[in-house]
């Protein structure tokens, strides 16, 4: 899929079953540039194919297991999009209007 981003550039975000994400995150350098290559002047992203339950009901007895909420899947989003680097903090600014800015600041050390 080809994603819009700031700058006129464009960048392609391939996603990969959940249960192979650890196998594609050992060969992620390698892949990506492989696959920059191909798309010249585009940048490729790998995220894992994750499913968002909704809150159970009241009455229901069964739980929803926190790696399935809302949250904790955007979250993990997040952190397949920035991959290589590792994230530190994150700070979130609110306007008037009712949106919100969310800042992510990175590992200074694996800075590219």
């Amino acid at each position: 899929m080809q994603v819009d981003i700031s700058g006129g550039r464009k960048a392609v975000v391939i996603h990969v079953p959940f249960r192979l994400r650890k196998a594609f995150k050992k060969i992620h350098a390698r892949l990506v540039r492989e696959l920059e290559k191909k798309f010249s002047g585009k940048d490729v992203v790998l995220i894992a194919t994750r499913r968002i339950l909704r809150a159970p009901k009241k009455s229901s007895a069964v739980t929803r297991p926190r790696n399935r909420t809302l949250t904790a899947v955007h979250e993990a989003i997040l952190e397949d999009l920035v991959y290589p680097a590792e994230i530190v903090g994150k700070r979130v600014r609110f306007c008037l209007d009712g949106s919100r800015i969310m800042r992510v600041h990175l590992d200074p050390k694996e800075r590219n």
